[in-house]
């Protein structure tokens, strides 16, 4: 049983939610909160699989209460998935730096959001190849933004960096294998590895990371 946080101060929203998740034998509603701060605590109490997160919340929003679930030990195995109203919100690239493990958009379709709350508690991350390369692209590389490689980079090797780089793209590992002209298993090995390495929870931060250091240029 997957179990499901729902954080919109909309009422109507919620409602909407909360219907699709229980109207599924697989899932099962685990709270809803109408506010960052009480997502958060909901979220340390409930410990559900995964949060679906608005980010314009009053209190704290959905990006701070995404930092706060991300970085508690007790929450590692909780997933978050942030609610936009636009695909290029400008707080996407920010949630997802904070952890969020992707991002959909408000209008969804129903059968969309169920497969993307199973995908991500499974530990996949919630990108599509063309919206990640456009979300991240336009926010991290804007000319303001100048590299800042992640401190354990080093810790690499030069074919784990190309798959970084490949991932930042938004390519998945069958398409990594096939550029690399390498099998799956050997592009999901590297994948793999250079997440232990990174610390990254999922390949949405491989994306991230890829970004921020440079492996991938605008």
């Amino acid at each position: 049983m997957i179990r499901v946080l729902i954080a919109d101060d909309q009422d109507l929203v919620r409602l909407g939610l909360r219907a699709l998740v229980e109207s599924e034998d697989d899932l099962a509603l685990a709270g809803e909160a109408a506010d960052g701060l009480r997502a958060v605590e909901l979220a340390r109490r409930e410990r559900p699989d995964v949060v679906l997160m608005d980010i314009r919340m009053p209190g704290i929003d959905g990006i701070e209460a995404t930092r706060r679930i991300v970085a508690d030990p007790d929450l590692a195995g909780t997933r978050v998935v942030v609610l936009t109203t636009f695909e290029l919100d400008e707080y996407v690239f920010d949630a997802l730096r904070h952890g969020a493990s992707g991002f959909l958009t408000k209008d969804t379709r129903p059968a969309e959001l169920l497969r993307a709350i199973r995908l991500v508690a499974e530990g996949e991350a919630l990108l599509s190849p063309s919206v990640t390369r456009r979300v991240v692209r336009e926010f991290a590389t804007r000319p303001s933004r100048v590299p800042r490689p992640h401190p354990r980079l080093d810790a690499l090797t030069d074919r784990e960096r190309q798959v970084v780089g490949l991932v930042g793209e938004g390519l998945n590992n069958d398409e990594i294998a096939a550029r690399l002209v390498v099998s799956p298993a050997t592009a999901r090995t590297h994948v793999s590895r250079a997440m232990g390495k990174l610390g990254a929870r999922d390949r949405a931060q491989l994306v991230v990371f890829a970004y921020q250091s440079g492996l991938v240029s605008g």
